[in-house]
């Protein structure tokens, strides 16, 4: 068992990876973290909204895949649970190319044992915000293609850059260095349909490292840039092309995330 005092990992605060995980039922997490997670669970369905996030990103790596886009870059991946991006792309072309990419030591760390004997996919401990260190990191470019499309993933991660952050120019960073045809998708946090929720957990977040800023549908498509949303555009996570699969949502309206997949020309 990782000693992760010793390796570094402070478990006396809450991290957003380990919250999460804990929301998906995941036992990678510390008391702090499963304290804030039962703290905004009582507040509104955070579990749901985690639940549906997660099937959002099998939607859209099915989506891609379909699209003839066979390469991924998951940015701020969080700790592996069931249907990873990989699992899911691999499962329909064996071929698939994964980089996932994360900050939190312990997010790595388990990444890096599940894909131990996978050559097509691998993880860097990097910040995301570090558009061009992840883009042209050695592992990123041995695996990756860049002349072909690739993936961006950046699924519940926009929402801890701030405005003063320039949210849109890491997009447009990102998008820079991918070729034409390459696809972006992303999901964030929506206080649509959860007013008082939502005010809820941007005030618990605000007690971490991370706290969170909330963006309309407009917002949202503004972050875009030249990148073009596919059908249906900014949507609830529940209602962005369900057909692709995964359970019905207990109350669609209360998805508490905007989902879109946009396409670079």
């Amino acid at each position: 068992m990782v000693d992760w005092t010793a390796a570094g990992v402070d478990v006396t605060k809450p991290a957003l990876a380990r919250v999460y995980d804990y929301m998906l039922g995941g036992s990678l997490n510390f008391p702090e973290d499963r304290a804030l997670a039962e703290r905004i669970a009582k507040v509104g369905p955070f579990r749901e909204m985690a639940r549906l996030n997660r099937h959002f990103l099998r939607r859209a790596v099915r989506f891609c895949v379909e699209s003839g886009v066979h390469q991924f870059l998951d940015l701020g991946s969080g700790i592996p649970a069931s249907g990873n991006v990989h699992e899911i792309a691999q499962e329909s072309n064996r071929e698939s190319r994964v980089v996932y990419v994360d900050h939190d030591p312990i997010a790595v760390a388990h990444s890096e044992v599940l894909l131990a004997d996978n050559p097509h996919a691998t993880v860097l401990r990097a910040d995301l915000r570090d558009a061009e260190a992840v883009v042209s990191h050695p592992e990123t470019r041995a695996l990756l293609d860049f002349g072909r499309p690739i993936a961006l993933f950046l699924l519940g991660v926009v929402q801890y850059i701030p405005d003063s952050g320039n949210p849109a120019g890491l997009i447009a960073r990102y998008a820079d260095a991918v070729a034409p045809g390459s696809l972006l998708a992303m999901t964030h946090f929506t206080s649509r349909n959860m007013e008082e929720e939502m005010a809820a957990a941007v005030e618990y977040f605000a007690e971490t490292a991370a706290p969170i800023t909330l963006r309309s549908a407009e917002q949202i498509t503004g972050l875009l840039g030249a990148l073009e949303p596919v059908v249906p555009g900014v949507v609830l996570t529940a209602k962005w092309r369900p057909e692709l699969g995964g359970p019905p949502a207990a109350d669609p309206e209360r998805s508490g995330h905007y989902a879109v997949v946009a396409r670079k020309r």
